[in-house]
């Protein structure tokens, strides 16, 4: 084999292992969307996580299959930092917002009272990126960071500063 026929080869994984790395490398701090104890107000009412869950599949693009979703994945550790991927990711789909606080902004119409119907999405404005769950339809959400796990919160006002909700819809900009 020719010396350049090799080096053809070899450019490529090495190229693609550069963008991975780059791409870690420009990845922001955990430490920015961390959700600490002063976001929080375990008093406002009750919350539950499970063992963690096995792997699923993402949502069928569906309010309930949303929240079937999130009840799937109850326990799990592995969504933290991740709020809107996790709550894409129930709907089907992934890469859509960059965060939470951009899923606000862009979603309409926006609701800042009354009870958000299951499977819509409720926001917070806590830590750099924001907060966002999928609603259970009776005050309550599914979110990540709930006693630091995918977990269940009887009420919105779990954490601090509920912004609203949008309605129940697979996230597109």
């Amino acid at each position: 084999m020719r010396t350049t026929d090799l080096l053809a080869r070899l450019a490529k994984p090495l190229a693609v292992a550069a963008l991975a790395a780059s791409a870690v490398a420009v990845a922001p701090a955990a430490n920015a969307s961390t959700i600490t104890a002063t976001d929080t107000n375990p008093a406002a009412g009750t919350f539950s996580v499970l063992s963690e869950a096995g792997v699923d599949a993402a949502g069928d693009g569906t309010a309930s299959g949303a929240i079937a979703w999130y009840k799937a994945h109850m326990g799990s550790t592995g969504w933290e930092h991740y709020c809107e991927k996790a709550a894409e990711n129930s709907y089907g789909t992934t890469g859509v917002w960059a965060s939470a606080n951009a899923h606000w902004n862009g979603a309409s119409p926006k609701h800042t009272s009354g009870k958000p119907p299951a499977g819509s999405f409720v926001y917070w404005n806590i830590s750099a990126y924001g907060h966002v769950g999928i609603a259970d339809g009776n005050g309550g959400f599914y979110a990540t960071a709930v006693g630091g796990k995918i977990g269940h919160g009887s009420s919105t006002s779990y954490f601090s500063n509920y912004r609203g909700w949008t309605p129940a819809a697979v996230p597109h900009q």
